[in-house]
């Protein structure tokens, strides 16, 4: 999934820039944000569905990490996997009123340092883009109980679809799986960004590092890995990938430092000029 971050008026000028961030998926490994799958190990998921979306894991997730497949070769395994999960979960009979019941009753925290973080970014006008390979409605109501849900954060995320009777009936268009978290999932948002020629991007995933893709007029890229899952197969191919990569920390107290820095740096630069 990601975030985005933008300065304040007066930084904007010198520092335009514009956060991403990944949010994992299917359970398969921590994120840059959240917890896992809350909704997979509640009570409104039968034991017979738990045992198959846990199959279902077992099956793809070797594929989607295995760092010898090709991804051409991958993308079809992961449609298939995301396509098969939400099958699953329509047939639970799940009410739209249900949702904030079962994030309340999972306990789910997002990861240390989150309150310092999505304020920063509000108080500062800097925009939060969150890339979720997840559920939506799951993701956006843990950050509103969180009270961080500001009016600078858009998420894009796979959003269930329920019918009239208030059950899950599917889930919207378009898909979003590991991926293709890239501009053909969020291009009308992108183009709000016209001018933020700075990103910040967040991810735990190889499948992340596409997420700026399609944002117009960007210079800098600063990539941020959480690597969290199979660290010795996959530290190679994280360090070639991303900029920064953090092994096993459940914090954002790395990316809350670097913000605090590129922050003052701008206001200095501006004060500088001025």
């Amino acid at each position: 999934m990601a975030g985005g971050a933008v300065p304040p008026p007066t930084v904007s000028r010198a520092l335009p820039c514009a956060g991403i961030t990944g949010e994992g998926a299917q359970g398969a490994s921590k994120s840059s944000f959240v917890f896992p799958d809350i909704l997979d190990n509640s009570k409104v998921v039968s034991e017979e569905c738990r045992r198959e979306l846990t199959a279902l894991f077992d099956h793809y997730y070797p594929i989607e990490t295995d760092p010898q497949c090709p991804m051409e070769e991958k993308l079809p395994h992961m449609v298939e996997w995301w396509s098969r999960a939400h099958d699953l979960l329509c047939g639970q009979r799940i009410q739209r009123l249900q949702i904030a019941e079962v994030v309340r009753e999972s306990g789910a925290m997002l990861r240390e340092g989150y309150g310092a973080f999505f304020d920063t970014l509000h108080c500062h006008g800097i925009p939060l883009f969150i890339f979720s390979a997840g559920i939506g409605d799951i993701l956006e109501e843990v950050i509103r109980q969180r009270g961080a849900l500001h009016p600078n954060t858009h998420i894009v995320s796979n959003y269930m679809d329920f019918g009239d009777d208030g059950l899950l009936q599917g889930f919207k268009a378009p898909l979003i799986h590991i991926f293709n978290k890239n501009s053909s999932a969020a291009a009308s948002y992108f183009q709000q960004l016209q001018g933020r020629t700075n990103v910040l991007l967040l991810g735990d995933s190889l499948g992340d590092l596409s997420m700026a893709d399609g944002v117009p007029g960007v210079q800098n890229v600063l990539k941020i890995g959480f690597l969290n899952d199979k660290v010795e197969e996959q530290r190679e191919c994280y360090l070639d990938s991303f900029d920064i990569v953090l092994e096993r920390d459940e914090t954002l107290g790395v990316v809350n430092g670097l913000l605090q820095h590129i922050l003052c740096s701008g206001a200095c630069g501006s004060a500088q000029g001025s």
